[in-house]
């Protein structure tokens, strides 16, 4: 038998956080920046309902979800699309955008599914240097040439978690040209209480070369259903909603989104422990030398230089207690360094007691 032809990709495939360690159950996954406390009640008891009508094709313009969104972050319901998850819709920017040649300029540690699906469409992907960790203006910039077309950023950076404030933001759509789409992943937004910083959607919802990126799947604890959203100009939503596949939210997860957006009492409670255990972590971690960025999102990039002990070395220690944390060799290629998600008051508390045993002084 003989196999057609197909496109060979030189790409990286992208590798998720691991979830499970042979043999061990209970594990303690704090790999995927998923949600700390699950997903809302409101959330939960909608989709537990008996009377869901599932035989029939889901809403393919997510018109409620969409109308619950512009309500709750004030913005044009017109003007967004949503996906199947925030990174569908990082791909159909790219299939909209780009052609064979062209370049997208990324932070060298971003979100992988930027390069991959810039990749897949032929396009060049130029890494603009990062300082301390941090995405820098100036180094993307010079990245710019007559053949860029889109510049990725996370904000906060995922994996850094290390963020730009709203004057660096403002200013990297200042100095570049007026004819480059900025996307502004807004991922972790919902997190950030840092008194200098502006999410995307803030500060650019009339700016029609800047297209933010939301998602469901951190704070509201809907990683599994697949669901994320875009905001920017209404040409390139109506644009975008030409080439979306026709149903590509699922109806549960329309629903479920719609109720998670109606729990201000959620929202907040995810928020205050969040912030109470970046702390608390971050200040138990510097105990053993293990240093990270200041708390952004609901995670942390842990720092081994200074530490006796690797980060390999933690990792497999951890991993054989049945704590996943995410590897920055995969994909990102950072070396001595793990992303930590800040998991559950239980999980926390595992975590820190297991260091306690694992490092002992």
């Amino acid at each position: 038998m003989i196999t057609p032809n197909f496109k060979n990709f030189k790409i990286e495939a992208y590798k998720p956080g691991k979830s499970k360690v042979n043999k061990l159950k209970n594990v303690i996954k704090l790999s995927a920046n998923e949600s700390a406390l699950g997903m809302s009640p409101k959330a939960k008891k909608i989709i537990s309902n008996k009377n869901l009508n599932l035989d029939k094709y889901p809403d393919g313009k997510s018109q409620n979800l969409r109308k619950a969104i512009s309500k709750a972050y004030r913005c044009n319901s017109e003007k967004i699309i949503c996906g199947a998850g925030s990174d569908e819709v990082i791909q159909m920017l790219c299939q909209l955008f780009l052609n064979p040649k062209d370049e997208v300029v990324v932070p060298e540690y971003s979100f992988l599914m930027y390069r991959i699906y810039s990749k897949i469409v032929g396009a060049k992907v130029v890494f603009a240097k990062e300082i301390n960790f941090k995405v820098s203006v100036n180094e993307i910039l010079k990245k710019i040439t007559k053949k860029t077309k889109i510049v990725f950023i996370a904000n906060p950076n995922n994996p850094t978690g290390t963020y730009l404030t709203k004057k660096e933001v403002l200013e990297l759509r200042k100095r570049l040209n007026q004819k480059i789409l900025l996307v502004i992943d807004d991922a972790y937004a919902e997190y950030m209480k840092n008194k200098d910083y502006s999410s995307g959607l803030d500060l650019f919802k009339n700016k029609d070369n800047v297209f933010i990126l939301r998602t469901f799947s951190k704070m509201f604890g809907l990683a599994s259903l697949r669901v994320g959203w875009g905001y920017g100009s209404k040409k390139i939503v109506d644009a975008l909603n030409v080439i979306k596949p026709p149903f590509n939210v699922n109806g549960i997860a329309q629903l479920a989104a719609t109720e998670s957006l109606k729990d201000k009492a959620f929202i907040n409670k995810s928020i205050r422990h969040n912030l109470l255990y970046s702390e608390k972590i971050k200040k138990f971690l510097e105990a053993y030398n293990i240093f990270s960025n200041s708390v952004s999102a609901n995670f942390l990039l842990l720092n081994f230089e200074k530490c006796r002990y690797s980060a390999k070395f933690l990792y497999e220690k951890l991993k054989n207690k049945g704590i996943i944390l995410r590897s920055t060799e995969d994909g990102y290629h950072i070396k001595n360094k793990l992303r930590l998600t800040i998991g559950s008051k239980k999980e926390n508390i595992k975590f820190m007691s297991v260091i306690k045993q694992v490092l002992k002084k």
